[in-house]
């Protein structure tokens, strides 16, 4: 018992750098000012309250109050507004600037940590009264943030770093916040694999079929498909054993670049194929924040890379 609590100590608890933290800021900053800007033309309608937009803010809120009453929602901060003396227009242009900003400053690392929470939030309330038109992008966005608002910020790469100075951090406490996006990322790859498995679709090239002629996803003529029937039903196989094996073959320093090449490729395929690339986009920062800093065999860090990180002259 001795020997599996320290394996597992040892595995949680491994030393990292701040460099995944890095990216995933830095992907993340990225990721809510382009949800943003996706959004600007259309952000007062879709969360209108008052019957006018794609659906109705009330009505999806009162839907999600049933299912979890305490969710935050826009709807808390429009009444908020409301109460100073704002209308509903306006405190959504101004919720919406906030998260533009929470963004840029995630993206260039100032206020790092109050930012993230910012962005967290704002999103969450978004997703949660939109609830009707989101898909797993937000899902994904909001799992990151709420990592990045967890973790040991600022990193070392942030502008509040320069400006500030960063304090010296715990390489084990960055090093467990890594390994369990990791583990996360193994799981959600795995189930959405194995799912995929368990029908027929995936491997008689059907499903692929489904997904590429559907509006609004219909990027590729149909004539193209029509011609293409037996690379749909290899690419639906190569899904299918992408995603069961991504938690078998990152963890091996020998397939672990080839793997990675491939779960970003077939998100890259995704963005060009079907146009999600809000979803992919977000999917490849995940991905590169958990296992791209340098390919680290199994999370370890050679000795000059921790005399490095344990430097306090190197994070000035």
């Amino acid at each position: 018992m001795a020997r599996i609590r320290n394996w597992f100590e040892a595995f949680l608890f491994a030393p990292d750098s701040d460099r995944w933290l890095a990216l995933l800021r830095i992907g993340l900053g990225f990721q809510v000012a382009l949800f943003c800007l996706s959004l600007q033309n259309d952000w007062n309608e879709l969360f209108a309250g008052d019957g006018s937009g794609f659906i109705g803010r009330d009505l999806t809120e009162a839907i999600v109050n049933i299912e979890s009453p305490f969710a935050p929602k826009l709807g808390w901060l429009v009444a908020v507004g409301t109460h100073v003396g704002l209308g509903e227009p306006t405190t959504l242009s101004l919720l919406w600037f906030v998260l533009l900003c929470a963004g840029c400053c995630l993206f260039v690392g100032l206020f790092s940590r109050f930012a993230a929470i910012i962005a967290w939030l704002l999103h969450v309330c978004a997703v949660k009264s939109g609830n009707f038109l989101t898909y797993g992008m937000d899902n994904f966005t909001t799992i990151g943030l709420f990592y990045l608002m967890l973790s040991p910020l600022p990193d070392s790469y942030a502008l509040d770093a320069r400006i500030w100075g960063s304090p010296n951090k715990d390489a084990r406490i960055l090093g467990f916040f890594h390994r369990v996006l990791q583990l996360h990322l193994c799981v959600i790859y795995f189930f959405g694999g194995l799912t995929k498995s368990l029908g027929a679709g995936w491997w008689t090239g059907v499903s692929m079929w489904r997904a590429l002629t559907r509006p609004p996803f219909d990027i590729i003529p149909l004539h193209t498909l029509l011609t293409s029937q037996p690379i749909l039903l290899f690419v639906g196989i190569a899904v299918c054993l992408i995603e069961i094996g991504y938690p078998i073959f990152i963890w091996w320093p020998r397939t672990r670049l080839v793997w990675l090449i491939l779960i970003l490729a077939m998100h890259l395929g995704v963005a060009l194929a079907m146009g999600l690339y809000l979803f992919s986009s977000i999917m490849i920062i995940l991905n590169l924040a958990a296992f791209g800093p340098g390919l680290i065999r199994c999370g370890r860090i050679q000795p000059a890379e921790i005399q490095e990180w344990t430097n306090p002259n190197n994070h000035v």
